[in-house]
C-alpha cells in the first residue's frame, strides 16, 4: 500500500480538496487551483506530445510568474527532469548550463529570446524553444499551445529517489555544479517545512524569492500543499514589495538577508503603514541581529532563520522559537534569531565537527565545520563524480560553513571555511564583524574580508554601502567596531561603495572583494 514520496502528490490533494480556491496571482491574471493544475496538465501533454520522456531534461529561464510556477508540475508528472535557471546570467552561461544539462527543450520568458537566439548554434541537444510570453519568431507560443491542448497525458510510474530537478550552485569560484534533487528529497523539505512554519489554505504568500533558486526553498510545492495562494513578483522593489502586501494581504513570504536589508531601510513613507504580522523565512546568509530587530520591533513581522543549502533541498536548520524566548527583549531575542537553529525533523542528523570529524564542544565557541546526514541530501552533483565524493565522504554532506554549538544545541554559523580571517594566528569571524557594524546608524550594508597585511599576514577590511543620506567615515567605523569587539577583529581599513557584488540570490561574492576587482563602484 505504500506510495511514493514526491511533491506532485500536493496537487493532486489541492485539487481535491481547494479545487475553488484561488490559488495563483500574477499581475492581473488569477487562477484557482483548477484552472491552474488544469493548465499543468495541459502543459504536460504538450511536452509529451513534443516528445519528451521520462529522465529527459526541460530548461526554464524566467522570473516569477505563473508559467514558471507552472513547470514545476507539468514537468515531473511525466517524470521528465526540470532545470530551473538564473536568469541573471549571461548567455554564455547559459549555454553552459543547457549543454551540460542536456535539455531537449528550452523555455524563455519574453526578456530572453534574444540571449538564447544569440547562442543557439551552440545548444547541440535543444530540439524545441518556447516562448512563454507572447509569440516570436521560431519559437513555440506557450499560450497558444495551452489552448489548442487537452488535459490529457500520459502518467508514468515515478519512484521517489528518481530525478526531480537539477538545480546549479553560483560557481562563484569554478563552474556551476548541478544538484540533483529527488523526489523524496523535495517531499520531505517540504513536510518538515510545514512541521516548522504552519502554512494553511488562509495564508497568501507573496514571491519575493526567485523560484529558481533551491525551486523558492521548495515553496513552489509547499505553498499548494497547504492549499495557500501564491502571489507571483518578477521583480523585488522595496516600494513593490510594500504595496503587494498591503493590497494582496500577503501574510507570508521568503527572503535573502539583502532583500530583508532593503525592506528594513525602506523610506519611512514607504513602511510608515506595512500591514503587521506577516511571517517571513530567511536564508541564504547570516543576517544581522539588527536588521531582525528592525523588522520585529518597527514593522511587528515574525523573522525566523532557516538554514541549509541548494545541496540540501534547502533546509537543514530552523531557528525554532522557545517559550523562554518571549520572555527576551526584542533586541535579546533578535541575538538568537540570527543563529541557524537546530535541525528541522524531517532533514536527518546535522552537526559540527572538528578536524578529525569529532562533534565540537557545546560550548558557543569551538569552531568547526557543519555536516549533514539525512532526508534532505542530494542524490549528488549531476556528471560530476569527483565534486560529489569531495562533498559527501564518510557518509556525510560537508558543508563548508564553519559554526559553533551554544549549550543549548543552537548552531550559528561563523563563516564559510573559506572566508575566515586568520590575523596573527587569531582566527577572526567575518559574520561577527558585519554584525557590529550593521548596528552602526549609518550603515545599510557591509562586507568584511581578508586582505595581505604586512604586520599581520592579513587583516579584516570593511566594504561599507551607506543609507542613503547618511555619512560616516573610515575612523568613525573602525572606532565603532572597536567599542564593540576584540580590536584585533575591528577592521583596519573601510572601503565606501555604492553597492556590493552579489550572486543573484543575494549572496556577497567576497572572492570579487577579496581580488579588488573593479566591478565596485566606489564612492
Amino acid at each position: 500500500m505504500e506510495t511514493p514520496l514526491t511533491p506532485i502528490d500536493f496537487a493532486r490533494r489541492a485539487r481535491k480538496l481547494y479545487g475553488d480556491r484561488e490559488a495563483v496571482v500574477d499581475g492581473d491574471l488569477r487562477l484557482t487551483y483548477e484552472q491552474f493544475l488544469n493548465r499543468c496538465d495541459r502543459w504536460s501533454a504538450i511536452l509529451q506530445q513534443l516528445g519528451v520522456r521520462q529522465g529527459d531534461r526541460v530548461a526554464y529561464i524566467a522570473p516569477n510568474t505563473h508559467a514558471q510556477l507552472e513547470s514545476f508540475y507539468a514537468v515531473p508528472q511525466i517524470g521528465a527532469v526540470l532545470v530551473p535557471i538564473n536568469y541573471r546570467l549571461t548567455p554564455d552561461d547559459f549555454a553552459y548550463l543547457i549543454n551540460h544539462s542536456g535539455a531537449r527543450v528550452v523555455c524563455a520568458h519574453s526578456d530572453y529570446p534574444e540571449a538564447i537566439d544569440g547562442i543557439r548554434p551552440q545548444l547541440r541537444s535543444v530540439e524545441h524553444f518556447v516562448s512563454l510570453a507572447g509569440a516570436r519568431a521560431d519559437w513555440l507560443d506557450y499560450e497558444s499551445l495551452l489552448a489548442q491542448g487537452t488535459e490529457n497525458f500520459e502518467r508514468p510510474l515515478i519512484e521517489e529517489n528518481d530525478l526531480l530537478t537539477i538545480n546549479y550552485t553560483s560557481g562563484t569560484t569554478s563552474r556551476p555544479k548541478g544538484v540533483m534533487i529527488t523526489h523524496r528529497n523535495a517531499y520531505m523539505n517540504s513536510v518538515g517545512t510545514l512541521v516548522h512554519e504552519h502554512m494553511s489554505c488562509a495564508d497568501r504568500y507573496l514571491w519575493t524569492l526567485p523560484m529558481f533558486h533551491a525551486n523558492g526553498w521548495t515553496f513552489v510545492w509547499t505553498v499548494t500543499a497547504a492549499g495557500a495562494t501564491h502571489i507571483c513578483l518578477p521583480k523585488v522593489d522595496p516600494r513593490r514589495v510594500f504595496e503587494m502586501i498591503d493590497k494582496e494581504r500577503i501574510t507570508m513570504l521568503c527572503a535573502a538577508p539583502t532583500v530583508l536589508i532593503s525592506l528594513a531601510n525602506a523610506e519611512s513613507s514607504v513602511r510608515s503603514n506595512a500591514r503587521r504580522g506577516v511571517r517571513v523565512l530567511t536564508a541564504g546568509a547570516p543576517p544581522a541581529a539588527s536588521t531582525i530587530e528592525r523588522l520585529e520591533g518597527d514593522l511587528g513581522w515574525t523573522v525566523t532563520q532557516v538554514y541549509g543549502l541548494t545541496e540540501t533541498t534547502p533546509f537543514i536548520t530552523v531557528c525554532e522559537p522557545r517559550a523562554e524566548h518571549e520572555q527576551l527583549s526584542i533586541s535579546e531575542r533578535a541575538i538568537i534569531k540570527a543563529r541557524q537553529g537546530v535541525e528541522l525533523i524531517t532533514s536527518g542528523e546535522t552537526t559540527v565537527v572538528d578536524d578529525q570529524d569529532a562533534e565540537v564542544p557545546h560550548d558557543g565557541e569551538t569552531v568547526g565545520e557543519i555536516v549533514v546526514r539525512g532526508n534532505v541530501v542530494m542524490r549528488g552533483y549531476y556528471n560530476d563524480p569527483d565534486a560529489t565524493a569531495e562533498a559527501m565522504r564518510d557518509g556525510w554532506f560537508h558543508t563548508g560553513d564553519a559554526a559553533v554549538i551554544h549549550p543549548d544545541g543552537y548552531i550559528e554559523i561563523r563563516d564559510r571555511l573559506k572566508d575566515v580571517i586568520i590575523s596573527g594566528g587569531e582566527n577572526i569571524s567575518s559574520v561577527e564583524v558585519e554584525g557590529v557594524l550593521l548596528r552602526h546608524p549609518a550603515v545599510q550594508e557591509v562586507a568584511i574580508v581578508g586582505l595581505p597585511d604586512e604586520r599581520w599576514g592579513e587583516a579584516p577590511h570593511a566594504f561599507v554601502v551607506l543609507k542613503s543620506g547618511a555619512t560616516a567615515d573610515e575612523d568613525e567605523l573602525c572606532e565603532f567596531a572597536r567599542e564593540h569587539l576584540a580590536h584585533f577583529k575591528a577592521p583596519h581599513r573601510v572601503n565606501f561603495v555604492l553597492e556590493l557584488p552579489k550572486t543573484a540570490t543575494g549572496k556577497i561574492q567576497k572572492y570579487v572583494l577579496r581580488g579588488g576587482r573593479s566591478a565596485i563602484a566606489k564612492q
